[in-house]
């Protein structure tokens, strides 16, 4: 693998921090460019994008850390600003994110809904591109595997190579990909407000429960009942968000059956 990319002079451009970088420029890219669809002004939406970067890395740190305190202690917290060698949880980054989205809407009097439709698909392109930068930084791969293109990753507790293994990390960016593609076919369909954001939290969910069979073992701890910390999650959030969905789509039913008769 290759953490480190290139230096410009003595300092490392890493690999995961880049690619963070490219997946973050794209999907304000992408959002900004469609917001006017929503009547609301890029720089709304460039505002929110930050506020949710920055709680999102914070919230993702924070929540990472604190899984590691039963096994290293609290001293792991000495090393919470090294955030360019991973170590972030993607589910502590998105309640941090959607809570400082939310406080920005509330403050500038937008409904945080509408704002949660136009940055889902671009929260699926940062996504995306976050996990090639695993994938180069050598982390967050799966169990061992006899398919060929199995890859042999470092490990970060012997520093040897593993087998060949499960590029869980390439799964995931194809994946996410292709979540970003239904979602911008969904946003072009008449729905509800919110009804963008939550397809992807479901779609997400989905997708995290499933790939969470391939890192057990490997890179993802087993906690109760076999399943992970992100599985347990995610299927809270199949049914939590599923719900939603279910819901909204009786409203919009039942809002038609009024509008027909």
């Amino acid at each position: 693998m290759k953490s480190i990319l290139f230096y410009i002079g003595p300092v490392p451009i890493r690999a995961y921090g880049l690619m963070m970088v490219i997946g973050f420029v794209l999907g304000l890219w992408r959002a900004a460019r469609v917001s006017k669809r929503y009547n609301i002004e890029p720089e709304r939406v460039i505002d929110a994008s930050l506020a949710a970067l920055i709680a999102g890395i914070v919230g993702s740190r924070m929540l990472y850390l604190l899984m590691q305190v039963p096994v290293d202690g609290w001293s792991v917290f000495s090393e919470i600003h090294r955030i360019w060698e991973g170590g972030l949880s993607f589910h502590g980054g998105l309640v941090a994110a959607v809570l400082a989205v939310g406080a920005y809407t509330r403050l500038k009097g937008i409904k945080f809904l509408t704002m949660a439709d136009i940055l889902a698909p671009s929260l699926a392109i940062g996504y995306a591109f976050a996990r090639i930068g695993c994938f180069l930084n050598g982390c967050c791969y799966g169990h061992p595997t006899d398919l060929p293109w199995g890859v042999s990753f470092l490990d970060p507790v012997t520093h040897t190579l593993t087998d060949p293994s499960h590029p869980a990390q390439l799964y995931a960016f194809i994946i996410s990909l292709g979540i970003f593609g239904i979602l911008t076919r969904i946003e072009r369909l008449p729905r509800p407000a919110g009804f963008t954001f939550f397809s992807y939290l479901v779609l997400y969910s989905v997708y995290r429960f499933g790939i969470e069979f391939i890192r057990k073992g490997a890179t993802a701890e087993v906690w109760i009942a076999g399943l992970t910390p992100a599985q347990i999650a995610s299927l809270a959030g199949i049914v939590i968000f599923g719900l939603a969905l279910l819901v909204m789509n009786r409203r919009k039913a039942k809002t038609a059956a009024k509008a027909g008769s």
